[in-house]
């Protein structure tokens, strides 16, 4: 397990600070992450009828928008925090999708559906949280179809030379400080320590091409403060499980 992982896992984590997480998110990240998460969803290369899993969905963000973005797709978000995935229900149900988006209780390391049996799977902001990062590869590699997309999204360390260091300023220090202000937890210190302890862009894209993937891009977003990474599975990719 990732020494940085906290305990009780992020299930337990993320239930702690679920009724105020977009709010924080909104606010730390400027706003800002909603569009980070439209180059997501247009990454995944849809039509209608395509199958959508939303992994570490969180209260739903993601899935909702994949939704609404494509009104003949479906969505099933999965996360281990039952109470992120009250917020999200609440949301579903807000914007009239409870017949596309289904938001359950999953881990990204064992997702429970057969191989090659949806056309994308997606992830933001939640890889660095799994334990096991190569294994919720391999699954993502393992569920979707042969010529499918997996997208990931996730924050990064910036090294940009102009603005990398008040960008890492803001993750390090206000992230942490309003985050903690506006939710009264301490959990947010964990986001600043996960973000630096989250491998190089070219260290997790080899970590993809290891874990039955070939990658398409890893684009870095907004003076690198986040990664769109987009793969399909290898075509000579071994099933993971059966």
């Amino acid at each position: 397990m990732n020494e940085l992982q906290p305990k009780g896992g992020s299930g337990e984590m993320f239930d702690a600070i679920a009724d105020k997480y977009d709010l924080v998110n909104r606010v730390i990240s400027l706003g800002i992450d909603q569009s980070w998460r439209r180059k997501a969803v247009r990454a995944m290369n849809l039509s209608d009828g395509s199958r959508v899993i939303d992994l570490a969905t969180g209260t739903g963000d993601l899935a909702i928008l994949t939704a609404k973005t494509h009104p003949h797709v479906t969505v099933l978000g999965l996360d281990p925090s039952t109470k992120m995935l009250a917020v999200g229900e609440t949301k579903v149900k807000a914007a009239g999708l409870e017949g596309r988006v289904a938001l359950k209780v999953g881990d990204a390391q064992a997702i429970d559906v057969p191989d090659a049996s949806v056309d994308a799977t997606s992830i933001s902001f939640g890889i660095r949280n799994v334990p096991d990062r190569a294994k919720a590869l391999r699954e993502m590699a393992r569920v979707v179809r042969p010529g499918g997309r997996i997208v990931i999204l996730e924050l990064a360390e910036p090294t940009t030379p102009v603005l990398g260091p008040l960008a890492r300023w803001h993750i390090h220090t206000l992230v942490p400080a309003i985050g903690a202000a506006l939710s009264g937890a301490r959990e947010y210190r964990y986001l600043e320590k996960s973000i630096a302890a989250f491998p190089p862009r070219a260290e997790f894209a080899a970590l993809m091409r290891a874990s039955n993937l070939e990658v398409i891009a890893a684009e870095p977003l907004t003076f690198g403060v986040a990664t769109l990474y987009v793969a399909t599975p290898s075509a000579e990719k071994p099933h993971a499980r059966r």
